[in-house]
């Protein structure tokens, strides 16, 4: 039986991980590295990069590349890279794929299942645009789940005496707080709340802001202007918030950063660390209330707390964990990996849907986790009138009864909404959907029964029937922002040409370098025996030259398949020849 994938697809980075013989394994991509950069480009070529190789463009190619694009995900707002538009999944499922195709190299097999990690407080519409990006990827999603669930999951496997944990989760887009009760081999989520707009990201774009305000001054130059300049300040800036999380003061060292009056100007600064918690204390406030309202929601005091784990690359930071014990009086665990525990809890969950046993550390993991948004359905005076609400252990069924508003009333439109608000015009429309063909009467008879049912994912389905004809109507929401099947199977036909590619291109490395092995051995074999035929030594000479001097004329980036045959042909030549000596 195949493996099934864990991914934690997170906004700055994203990590991999498989269950395998009954241990967790983080897997290397391509690069050697244990995580990728969540970035993508578009080179003027139309060459596509993703990970490692888009980031280090970013600062020449800014119109070409995009990152964090997790924070875009549920809506339709579209990404330009060098002239073509893209939706959020379609970039997402440039990281999956490559996260697919990277693990199927570091496994030798294929993959086609996946296990893929949100942020708790993602709602309806982020879970299932992150389902369409993984169809896109060539993945069949097994499962949605939270992050810091995930990340639970991970420590709860060496930690099977009951606990009441906070998983504390500040990734580089996003911060969730999870209150989780972990014993007798359950793992339940007892609440979870959070912040979609508060991570790293925010921490760099604050210290970028401080180097543009002071560059200025001193200038009187605005480089946030200048996109080349802008992008080569925010990479400096989150180099010097890593720094920081270890040195009290970092140099910010941009030299040649623009050109005034044809003189090219430096930039120089010295940032501490004083001055960085200073900048950012409106960022870290912002902490507070998610970590309060799980409390509550959970129904417990910061007292009752066993432990606080910390995860996301975020954490690292002195003035996050000093808000953390502020806030719960707890001196954080940080014995996970924040960069790959989550995708760990991913890969156990996706064993565990395998169907194999999963006894680790002497006991079987049942995950229970909560849908983390209220679910309702507009009602008379735009109402929110909650099935099912906040927190509750998915998966999930609800049914309730309502009637008609008005006499004689033959049909009623059902507005599926997602928040915390009392009316309907402050919460999230999910969908709309009519159930017509109900019986006539006077308002109040009518009887129509509305059942949400939340599946394992945490996507929704509803449907409303009038128990007194029978009349049936259904939907799964999907939301205004998903991908239609269309939409999907052009995204899906464009990742799999680019698969193609990528092979060729790997191909064509793999070529290149073997040539080149192949060339080292001759030679150092015809150094090592004077012996050698003259006649055979100088046409392995000729044939070594010819081979070389046709590589370096080639420019392997729009090489055509019959050419490269013509090379091929030449290696396999120089192979039998060598084969004499």
């Amino acid at each position: 039986m195949s493996k099934i994938l864990g991914i934690d697809l997170g906004t700055t980075n994203s990590c991999m991980a498989v269950m395998d013989a009954g241990q967790t394994v983080v897997l290397t991509n391509a690069e050697g590295n244990k995580t990728t950069p969540s970035v993508v480009a578009l080179t003027k070529d139309m060459d596509r990069l993703v990970g490692e190789a888009a980031k280090r463009q970013m600062v020449t190619n800014p119109k070409g590349t995009v990152s964090s694009i997790k924070r875009k995900m549920g809506t339709r707002e579209k990404t330009e890279l060098n002239g073509r538009e893209y939706l959020p999944q379609e970039i997402s499922a440039m990281i999956l794929q490559k996260l697919r195709m990277d693990a199927e190299q570091a496994l030798g097999e294929k993959i086609t299942e996946a296990v893929i990690t949100v942020p708790a407080y993602f709602d309806d519409a982020q879970r299932q645009a992150t389902k369409d990006a993984g169809k896109i990827a060539g993945l069949d999603v097994k499962r949605i789940i939270n992050e810091p669930t995930a990340a639970a999951l991970a420590y709860g496997l060496e930690n099977n005496y009951g606990e009441k944990v906070m998983v504390f989760d500040l990734g580089g887009g996003t911060f969730d707080v999870s209150i989780i009760e972990i014993g007798d081999g359950v793992i339940e989520v007892l609440s979870t709340c959070g912040d979609n707009q508060l991570g790293g990201d925010d921490f760099n774009r604050v210290i970028a802001e401080e180097i543009f305000s002071v560059f200025k001054k001193e200038e009187r130059i605005d480089l946030s202007k200048d996109q080349i300049a802008k992008n080569r300040v925010f990479e400096a800036a989150e180099k010097a918030k890593i720094e920081l999380s270890s040195a009290e003061r970092t140099e910010i060292n941009l030299p040649f950063i623009t050109m005034h009056k044809g003189e090219p100007l430096h930039l120089n600064q010295m940032l501490t660390r004083s001055r960085f918690e200073q900048l950012v204390n409106p960022l870290i406030e912002r902490l507070a209330h998610p970590v309060l309202d799980a409390l509550k929601q959970a129904e417990l005091t910061a007292s009752q707390l066993n432990k606080v784990i910390l995860v996301g690359g975020s954490t690292r930071m002195p003035c996050v964990i000093r808000k953390v014990k502020e806030l719960t009086r707890i001196e954080p665990n940080r014995s996970l990996n924040p960069d790959e525990c989550v995708a760990v809890g991913a890969a156990i969950q996706g064993a565990k849907l395998t169907g194999n046993q999963l006894v680790l550390s002497g006991f079987d993991v049942l995950l229970m986790d909560v849908t983390p948004l209220t679910l309702s359905i507009e009602t008379v005076g735009g109402i929110s009138t909650p099935l099912i609400e906040r927190n509750t252990t998915i998966p999930c069924s609800k049914t309730q009864i309502f009637t008609t508003a008005a006499n004689f009333q033959t049909s009623v439109e059902i507005n599926v909404l997602q928040g915390e608000r009392h009316f309907a015009r402050d919460n999230k429309s999910l969908g709309k959907f009519s159930l017509k063909g109900i019986k006539r009467a006077m308002r109040g008879v009518p009887q129509i029964e509305v059942t949400f049912d939340i599946d394992a994912n945490g996507i929704v389905n509803v449907s409303a029937k009038d128990l007194g004809t029978g009349k049936h109507q259904e939907i799964v929401i999907t939301n205004s922002s998903s991908l239609t099947d269309d939409e999907i199977q052009r995204a899906m036909n464009e990742a799999k040409l680019f698969e193609e590619q990528d092979k060729k291109e790997k191909e064509k490395i793999t070529f290149k370098n073997e040539c080149e092995i192949l060339v080292n051995q001759i030679q150092s074999r015809m150094h090592e025996d004077k012996n050698i035929d003259k006649e055979l030594k100088k046409e392995l000479k000729n044939r070594i030259s010819d081979l070389e001097k046709s590589i370096r004329k080639t420019k392997f980036e729009k090489i055509t398949d019959q050419e490269f045959e013509a090379l091929k042909l030449k290696r396999e030549e120089l192979q039998r020849c060598s084969e004499r000596l």
